[in-house]
Order: C-alpha cells, then sequence, then structure tokens
C-alpha cells in the first residue's frame, strides 16, 4: 500500500453520519425544532427536507428506526469541531515525572533534584521520587526513608504527598503533586 493510499487518520471523525441519499432505512422517525417526533418514510422526509432547503441527517443510526433531523449539516459540522477544540483548549496533560536517588546522595545533588521537581510542580506535573537501594545499602532503609523526610520537608508548602514513601523492593517510592499541603 503506498502513502497516498493509506487512509487518514480521525480527519473525518465528523462526517460518520449518513445525509440525505446515504440513509438506507425505509422508515425513520423524525425530530428536530417544531417538529413533533413522527415516524415516516424516508422519501417524505427528503422531500421536507428538500423544501426548506436542509439536509436529512441521520442522528442516530442504532434506533429503531434510525433518528433523523432536518438541519443544515455544514452548520452542524461545524458547531462539532467547535465543541471540541474548546473542550481540547480546556484540557490539561497531567505528566508524571520521575527523579531518582540514592541513599548517600550528596547535598549538592539533592538540592539539585529538588530544584527540578520544583520546576517540574510548577508546571503542573506530578513527580515520582524513586531511591535505590544497592548492595549492602538494602540493610538500612532507615537511611532511605530519612531522604524522603528531606524531600518532604524542602517541598513543604509547595507540594503535597500523594503517596507517602513506600518500600517496594529495592526502591522506596513517593509521588508528590503541586499544591500546599495541608494537613486536617
Amino acid at each position: 500500500m503506498r502513502n497516498r493510499d493509506k487512509p487518514r487518520g480521525n480527519k473525518d471523525k465528523f462526517n460518520k453520519h449518513r445525509i440525505n441519499e446515504q440513509i438506507t432505512a425505509k422508515e425513520v422517525r423524525l425530530v428536530g425544532e417544531g417538529i413533533d417526533p413522527v415516524i415516516i418514510s424516508v422519501k417524505v422526509a427528503l422531500e421536507t427536507a428538500k423544501k426548506k432547503g436542509l439536509d436529512l441527517v441521520e442522528i442516530s443510526p442504532n434506533q429503531d428506526p434510525p433518528i433523523v433531523k432536518i438541519i443544515d449539516y455544514s452548520k452542524f459540522i461545524f458547531e462539532q469541531k467547535k465543541v471540541s477544540k474548546e473542550a481540547k483548549k480546556k484540557q490539561k496533560i497531567i505528566n508524571v515525572k520521575e527523579i531518582k536517588m540514592r541513599p548517600a546522595i550528596d547535598t549538592h545533588d539533592f538540592n539539585h533534584k529538588i530544584n527540578r521537581a520544583k520546576k517540574f510542580l510548577e508546571k503542573g506535573d506530578k513527580v515520582k521520587f524513586t531511591l535505590m537501594f544497592r548492595g549492602r545499602e538494602m540493610t538500612h532503609p532507615d537511611l532511605g526513608f530519612e531522604v524522603m523526610e528531606r524531600v518532604k520537608e524542602n517541598l513543604e508548602g509547595i507540594a503535597q504527598v500523594e503517596k507517602e514513601p513506600v518500600k517496594e523492593g529495592r526502591n522506596i517510592t513517593m509521588f508528590v503533586s503541586s499544591g500546599s499541603s495541608s494537613k486536617k
């Protein structure tokens, strides 16, 4: 299959309705503004739509009989696209950023990781702190929990802990999100 022969993604996701002669049912339920819902033949519905200079659009094909509406189809599609654009604008994508540390982390490295976490939180992302143990460090998980407490203290007032530090295998993980930490 050549590139130009491939179907284009979701470009026509709004053109999923059958209109006018594309409607295959014999009888339809006609609904709309100023029209009482009535079951009529497709031919009569098409004639009514043509008299008004509008399109007959199949709104709900899964019903028995299918539901159709007399509307200006291009205006209908425009309104649908407008609504979906507005919904997309208001949508906020939250990413989870991971910061990895070790129990014997140096002060400068620790401060650098905290500053990176603050930048992530300002953008509205969540931060997952992972503290990794190797070898004999496993015998002192308390050192790891102390580092996580330092992280909490440094982010106090900026972020709130979503998931407290938990030891999972060779790691201790903690999730933090933006917002002030207020304990009741």
